[in-house]
């Protein structure tokens, strides 16, 4: 495909927006100069981060692949009973944010905590990144490769293992990554349940404001991670590999479960009920009391209205900027698009505070008049939650016809007329998707929200979060119920789809 120099320019200005963070992690680390960083990344405590960092992703990672992949594949290829009903279950945990999961655990359990209480948590929060992107591949794949493959004799396993799982990879691994990205950044989890991480170290350094610089070479060792991590996902794709279904479309023949399918039930429903059980049950326990506070009402509904208007104000912003990134890289496949593509993901393995503190530095000293404004809140949104948005785009962009196009350019209609009529109509329904996701992510997103936002805006997540800092849980259950249930909207739109066949 021929270069296209407009999506390439918007691209390189939406990659840049998303890279500010790590030009102030690059200026700030090189003024601490190669001793200093030397110092901090060779010690004993920096191993001890980066292995357990290391290790809550590896094991979260592989949980969330079985059983994403295994609830994905009951969902849409069995005749598993009341598959749409637990289709739409296995989404709705990607609307508890991990800090309301954790406080429910921790309010209820006793002793609740460490590295397996986290990787509990984040699992049953985070599996639904694997299952949504498999269900709708599942729903693509190519039926004629498994009747040839049980026709020469080989059972429903191997047919499942040796074809089904290899025409689903991509998804897969893409669902993965968003995973082990996911785990490296995330700041509610591993602090409620007190386990030290890389991005638990560098909050808790810029809090206490004692060792600021320590803290941006912690996160630039989190850069490394991620960088290494998207290296290895890259070398797992097969070079102009094809995955997607050619000729008619016809849906696959759904599995018979048979003896298989009570078991089957009762193992999705306990994960069901670990996932959104746990928190519904701690909610309510503590709701009526939460609610009954003097005044609460009031501020109950302020927290939310600014939740969602920062929340659209981000996703639109996101939006905007993953339109090129994701168009650019299905329009003109190659080495340059791929690889803006893959920087957007860069920034949504730091933490939020470090996002946060990049942003208060670019808004002092280049930006001032966005300084203490919810758009500077929602361009930090936008440097971690990128990737999200153009994955959605990517991927309804590689699906739709370039020759419409083509056609419309060689009729002499002009690059924003073809863009407008043809091009944004084929991809708008993964625009959407791309939308409602970010939406659903920037309400949930708690260490960037709580130093960017303008001085007097509270916001369900800050409110939670000051409230189950004290140990007010029953004045934090109300922000907590709302913000799950707003952020089960989007979630319940984007499973809808997927689980519609």
């Amino acid at each position: 495909m021929r270069a296209r120099p407009v999506l390439l320019a918007a691209s390189l200005i939406a990659v840049a927006v998303g890279l500010i963070p790590l030009g102030y992690l690059a200026i700030r680390a090189g003024e601490a100069g190669w001793p200093r960083i030397a110092a901090e990344v060779f010690t004993q405590r920096t191993a001890v981060l980066a292995a357990r960092s290391i290790g809550l992703a590896l094991v979260v990672t592989l949980a969330c692949v079985v059983i994403g992949v295994g609830s994905a594949f009951l969902v849409v290829r069995s005749d598993l009973p009341w598959r749409r009903g637990f289709g739409v279950l296995a989404a709705l945990p990607l609307a508890v944010p991990t800090y309301v999961a954790g406080f429910s655990w921790v309010s209820t359990v006793d002793g609740f905590s460490g590295f397996w209480a986290a990787a509990l948590v984040l699992t049953l929060c985070s599996y639904p990144y694997v299952f949504l992107p498999v269900a709708a591949a599942l729903r693509g794949t190519d039926a004629a490769q498994e009747e040839v493959s049980r026709a020469l004799g080989k059972g429903a396993w191997r047919t499942f293992t040796g074809v089904t799982l290899r025409q689903v990879r991509p998804a897969v691994a893409a669902g993965a990554l968003l995973v082990a990205l996911y785990v490296f950044s995330d700041f509610g989890a591993v602090s409620i349940v007190l386990v030290d991480t890389f991005t638990r170290a560098v909050f808790t350094a810029f809090s206490l404001g004692f060792d600021r610089t320590g803290a941006l070479v912690l996160s630039t060792v989190l850069v490394v991670l991620t960088v290494l991590l998207l290296t290895g996902e890259g070398l797992t794709r097969r070079k102009g590999a094809r995955y997607a279904r050619p000729g008619v479309s016809r849906p696959p023949t759904r599995i018979a479960l048979r003896g298989l399918r009570w078991p089957f039930i009762a193992a999705l429903a306990a994960v069901s009920a670990l996932a959104l059980g746990m928190p519904a049950a701690s909610l309510i326990r503590w709701l009526s009391a939460g609610v009954s506070r003097p005044g609460s009402l009031g501020e109950i509904a302020a927290a939310t209205g600014n939740s969602l208007f920062v929340s659209v104000a981000g996703a639109l912003l996101t939006t905007l900027l993953a339109l090129p990134v994701g168009l650019y890289a299905a329009r003109s496949p190659g080495f340059l698009s791929a690889g803006l593509e893959r920087l957007t993901y860069l920034g949504h393995a730091l933490p939020g505070v470090v996002i946060g503190l990049s942003l208060v530095f670019f808004g002092i000293n280049v930006a001032y008049s966005l300084y203490q404004t919810v758009w500077l809140l929602a361009l930090a949104y936008a440097a971690l939650f990128l990737p999200l948005a153009v994955g959605a785009v990517h991927a309804a962009a590689a699906q739709s016809p370039p020759a419409l196009e083509d056609t419309a350019r060689s009729l002499g209609r002009r690059p924003l007329y073809v863009f407008r009529t043809i091009t944004l109509p084929l991809t708008l329904p993964g625009v959407g998707a791309g939308a409602a996701l970010t939406v659903l992510t920037c309400m949930k997103e708690l260490p960037a929200t709580l130093l960017l936002r303008p001085t007097g805006m509270d916001t369900l997540a800050t409110e939670l979060w000051t409230h189950t800092s004290v140990s007010e849980y029953a004045a934090a259950a109300p922000y907590a119920a709302l913000l799950v249930l707003i952020a089960a909207i989007p979630t319940w739109a984007l499973s809808r789809e997927v689980i519609s066949a």
